[in-house]
């Protein structure tokens, strides 16, 4: 995956002008003319290339002075992590800022979470992200805040509070810097039918195995009927009572409806909901890059939408997907990194013996 630094701008280019799907959600284009910042697929009039250059995030083209395209509308865009894979840390970090990290904390207290430096989780951000952990934590919040006005009937306020804005006040003052309106003006009027709690679709890259995770998670004891999984919230746990939701939607995203008695829950409940479910996995690159492994390569053919069953509450200093519960395997799997744990999972999705992989290597080696 390529870092802030090593963009290739031709070839986001060529991506744009193609609006190829495959790289919605990688990188994003900023437009000089009109200050704003679009996905590829963007179905707008393709601008002059002397007139875009290109970034590997939301929160780099915002930190810039670009605002979100009202067409496109980023928030949308699947997988908003270009990053993946590339530092441990940072995806930790992200994990963290996801679930609120900085909207009461500052950069230091992350840092000392993660165990180290500030100034040196800064120069991670810049080089993967193009931007600093501040940023990355307002975008965050303000492309929530997009996804609650386009998709809820909220109040502002409710909307404010929900996004993690410390008050209404700072809520309308960043999108009128941002936007040059009020955040009431992006609302849409349309006619929604009323229900109960807060509904949202949540972004994923397609394909995706709903069977098997759902299976997966029915095995481990977690509540699910059909083809929707739901849990009670825990007030210290999650920080509010209530219940949740989540079932697949249309193709690429995946429904969600979350009661809460405290909406400030809300987005800590959304990054374990991402985590959960493993919404922001990168499908192309784990084929890729397993496949390099002659037995791994036609499982993953068979079934390039296996994701990892994620944990409701995780505090582990690696990231899910390098995780490695069989030590057996950790000499091989060397190869499979940062995906080493969804090759364990190929192996046992397919009824692969760990024993007789591992038997049939030393049978090479030794011929």
């Amino acid at each position: 995956m390529e870092t802030a630094r090593e963009l290739d701008q031709e070839a986001c280019y060529r991506a744009v002008l193609t609006r190829d799907a495959r790289f919605d959600g990688r990188f994003f284009g900023c437009v000089k003319t009109t200050g704003i910042y679009c996905r590829p697929v963007c179905p707008a009039r393709t601008p002059k290339r002397e007139n875009m250059f290109f970034v590997v995030s939301a929160a780099a083209a915002e930190e810039a002075g670009f605002r979100a395209c009202l067409r496109c509308r980023p928030e949308t865009a699947p997988d908003m992590g270009a990053w993946r894979g590339t530092s441990n840390t940072v995806s930790r970090a992200l994990a963290l800022i996801e679930a609120g990290a900085l909207d009461e904390g500052d950069v230091d207290a992350l840092a000392g979470r993660l165990g180290v430096g500030e100034r040196h989780l800064r120069r991670l951000f810049r080089q993967h992200l193009g931007a600093a952990p501040v940023s990355v934590a307002q975008t965050r919040r303000v492309l929530l805040a997009k996804a609650l006005i386009h998709q809820t009937d909220l109040s502002m306020a409710q909307v404010a509070l929900a996004s993690g804005f410390g008050s209404v006040r700072r809520f309308n003052e960043t999108f009128q810097a941002l936007y040059g309106r009020p955040p009431s003006a992006l609302r849409r009027r349309g006619e929604r039918e009323a229900l109960a709690g807060v509904r949202l679709s949540l972004p994923y890259r397609p394909p995706y195995d709903w069977d098997g995770m759902l299976a997966a998670l029915a095995a481990r004891g977690d509540a699910v009927e059909g083809r929707r999984w739901s849990r009670n919230l825990d007030r210290e746990i999650d920080g509010a009572g209530g219940f949740i939701t989540v079932e697949p939607g249309e193709k690429g995203r995946v429904s969600l409806c979350i009661e809460a008695d405290d909406l400030r829950a809300l987005p800590g409940a959304l990054a374990r909901v991402r985590r959960l479910f493993d919404l922001s996995a990168d499908p192309e690159a784990i084929a890729r890059d397993l496949a390099a492994d002659p037995v791994l390569r036609p499982l993953v053919e068979a079934r390039p939408g296996l994701r990892l069953p994620g944990r409701w509450l995780d505090e582990g200093a690696d990231a899910p997907s390098d995780r490695l519960e069989d030590p057996r395997l950790a000499a091989r799997a060397e190869a499979w990194r940062p995906w080493r744990a969804y090759g364990a999972l190929h192996l046992v999705a397919a009824g692969i013996d760990v024993a007789d992989l591992m038997e049939n290597d030393d049978a090479k080696r030794a011929a």
